[in-house]
């Protein structure tokens, strides 16, 4: 672990530690359950673990909603469970990416706690986004924000007694997690005391969580919102509360803090911008080290679609001396293995599809220069669940939407690691804090394990391959001209390997020319074969939906 540039290139394996394995039998995964699966995540390939918040939190949104930035929620462990699961991560060679929430707190917060017990003008409020209402008797928002939860983006505050105040406090999220005031000194001396508190426990970084929302628009203007809703963290550019110039002072403060440390500890940012060109300002030098490509991501199975995105996000990054970042799943969006599934009149998905073209997008995504995440379970095929019983439901989109928007509970459901039958190993009781499909005790660890052309086998194949290559680590990029809907380029190292990295996104087989090479070292299904005719000579055929990686 003497690579301190290790971030540049790594394969980051998402932890959403609520679903990924439950040590004590309460249907909730914890952090003992992740250290016992470590060997799992080192014979998987991956260089690092992100785990998503394990704070004490009262839950109303998954653990983003943070009452004490130094405690580890009783449910989950304790403060020595995360020093042991650091210790046996770094024995064998996996490093630990915590996440932070600097854009809210939790309501129950003791500085939100303290702005309840206290009036106008005390050092409690000035924490918070809190202005006074509109209208005679404030009885109106601040302005007309919403929350990306759904409904309004402010709250009324209450006096002690429960009767209403003439004051209101932004909430972007739920109205359990008030927006902090980052223009408040006290608030930024706090935040880089907690990364030190962290840091000096031996985590390696931080993964960021809306990196782009902590600053908003002088003034909070209102914002013309063309009559939709907004999007969970994509709205338009220029909105006044994403994307704002001075997050990157706050990122430059604890770009001084990553770097007192040795090795220097690294950050990533869950930065939703308009354009490749606003995500690379988040890595200039001095600031973040890595941001999510939410533009690649959302890109899904069209060909030009994804090039461009490919070209603009490398290109942009090239200025500015940075890696990008690849990401097709995480807890916030559906599996990509649904995301990608064509859907017929009836409004049915192909599974088997949406499948096929998740790991073909996958080993094609392997194959770009710079680092990748893997969200947990991916590497098994797991599906979106769309079906989960209304009264298991726990996202706060459902709660503020009135049950019409069915949020991000599908793609936590808890991970099958063996058996045939709930909790499918989850933990030792048939327990889990969402309920598991029946379909996936044939997705479980224990099920795929050594079998060829598993999904499983196949992505720790694929990172085998991608560590070992040095073409795949750091070579140049450059695309290869072919006609249909087919991406394909060459990575060639400064030794001179190379490796062509094709994806055939046609719903036929196409004929490649047997230049680009004469060996598959990996290929996301079994349809490719080389093939001779009289008539046209030698070629590759590839099968509809595939990727491969070549050789000579």
């Amino acid at each position: 672990m003497k690579n301190n540039n290790w971030w540049r290139d790594a394969v980051i394996y998402q932890v959403y530690p609520r679903s990924f394995a439950d040590s004590d039998g309460d249907g909730i995964g914890d952090i003992p359950g992740i250290t016992s699966r470590l060997d799992y995540l080192h014979d998987l390939g991956v260089d690092a673990i992100w785990i998503s918040p394990f704070y004490d939190s009262p839950l109303h949104d998954g653990g983003y909603d943070v009452t004490d930035y130094r405690e580890v929620d009783p449910r989950l462990g304790t403060i020595a469970d995360v020093d042991e699961l650091i210790a046996q991560a770094h024995k064998r060679d996996i490093r630990v990416i915590m996440d932070i929430v600097p854009n809210h707190t939790s309501s129950e917060h003791e500085w939100f706690q303290e702005v309840l017990r206290s009036e106008r003008g005390s050092a409690a409020w000035d924490r918070y986004m809190i202005r006074p209402g509109k209208g005679a008797d404030h009885a109106e928002p601040p302005n007309n924000w919403k929350s990306v939860f759904h409904g309004g983006g402010w709250s009324r505050l209450k006096s002690p007694d429960g009767s209403p105040t003439d004051f209101w406090y932004l909430h972007l999220f739920d109205s359990t997690q008030p927006d902090l005031n980052w223009q408040n000194p006290e608030v930024r001396a706090e935040f880089r005391d907690i990364l030190r508190f962290w840091f000096d426990r031996g985590i390696d970084g931080f993964r960021i969580d809306v990196a782009h929302g902590m600053v908003k628009e002088e003034g909070l203007p209102d914002f013309d919102y063309d009559d939709t809703e907004p999007a969970l963290l994509g709205d338009a550019p220029h909105a006044p509360f994403w994307d704002q110039d001075g997050v990157h002072e706050i990122f430059r403060e604890w770009r001084l803090v990553a770097d007192e440390y040795t090795p220097p500890r690294i950050f990533c940012g869950e930065t939703w911008v308009p354009s490749p060109e606003r995500l690379a300002r988040y890595q200039r030098p001095d600031e973040l080290h890595t941001s999510f490509n939410f533009d690649y991501l959302t890109a899904n199975w069209e060909s030009k679609t994804l090039q461009k995105s490919i070209d603009d996000t490398i290109a942009n990054h090239e200025i500015v001396g940075a890696p990008p970042t690849w990401v097709l799943s995480n807890h916030d969006v559906h599996r990509h293995a649904s995301r990608l599934a064509p859907v017929d009149e009836a409004g049915d998905r192909d599974l088997h599809r949406g499948l096929r073209r998740a790991r073909a997008l996958t080993l094609f995504t392997m194959s770009l220069p710079g680092s990748m995440y893997i969200y947990q379970g991916e590497e098994l095929g797991l599906p979106e669940v769309f079906d989960l019983p209304d009264e298991a439901r726990q996202d706060p989109l459902w709660f503020r939407s009135n049950h019409t928007d069915i949020g991000r509970d599908g793609c936590r459901v808890p991970l099958p690691w063996s058996g045939t039958s709930p909790s499918y190993g989850f933990g030792p009781t048939s327990h889990s804090w969402l309920p598991q499909p029946a379909q996936w005790a044939e997705l479980s660890v224990e099920a795929q394990q050594g079998q060829d052309g598993s999904t499983l086998e196949f992505y720790r194949e694929a990172l085998r391959i991608r560590k070992a290559s040095t073409a795949l680590g750091g070579g140049d990029l450059k695309w290869l001209d072919h006609v249909g809907d087919v991406l394909a380029f060459t990575r060639t190292s400064a030794d001179g390997s190379s490796i062509i990295s094709v994806l055939n996104l046609n719903n036929d087989v196409v004929h490649l020319p047997i230049e680009w090479g004469r060996t598959a070292l990996i290929a996301s299904s079994d349809d490719i074969a080389f093939l001779k005719t009289e008539g046209s000579g030698e070629f590759l055929a590839v099968g509809p939906e595939t990727a491969v990686w070549l050789t000579q």
